[in-house]
């Protein structure tokens, strides 16, 4: 009889464990920007860049620093396309504003080997993390504006659209 039910509770033990992994796995896909998201948050960037007359690029990128969304407005430079791609990844990897970062590594020499750790790096404002949830999801960054004050408040104008906090640091 003892087998018998040292069985039973084995069987539900495993059962339960399950249930969890699998409530987990349903979290971590619930933690994900949709692609319907990402698309609105690169219009809306590149929209209120267009609005002041700068023409920029604007690139999503999921957690793991794959693009998701990109967007580049007519007569945007070339160069806009990697700058915004690379600002959104340098964002969602360090999990902090790109214009943070610059002026941690400014005051603090030692980080500066940050902008080193591989080519995907850009310390340059106009990336900003993407928080759903409480958990960052990705990245946002904007490329081409005539100064990254004005990238941040590009690829603020984006997360606002879906909701999503910013997190740009206070000016000095």
């Amino acid at each position: 009889m003892n087998r018998v039910w040292c069985g039973a509770v084995l069987v539900v033990v495993g059962l339960t464990m399950g249930a969890r992994a699998s409530s987990a796995e349903e979290l971590a896909k619930e933690s994900v920007l949709p692609l319907h998201l990402a698309q609105r948050a690169v219009q809306a960037a590149v929209d209120a860049c267009k609005k002041d007359g700068y023409r920029v690029s604007a690139s999503i990128v999921d957690r793991a620093g794959i693009l998701r969304a990109m967007g580049r407005v007519d007569g945007a430079g070339p160069h806009t396309v990697d700058s915004s791609r690379k600002k959104a990844y340098t964002a969602a990897s360090l999990r902090r504003a790109t214009s943070e970062l610059a002026d941690l590594m400014s005051r603090t020499p030692p980080l500066q080997a940050l902008r080193d750790m591989n080519e995907q790096i850009l310390m340059l404002g106009g990336g900003l993390p993407i928080e759903i949830g409480g958990d960052i999801v990705g990245g946002i960054g904007v490329g081409g504006a005539p100064g990254t004050h004005l990238d941040d408040a590009c690829a603020e104008a984006g997360l606002d659209a879906i909701g999503a906090v910013p997190k740009i640091p206070a000016a000095k």
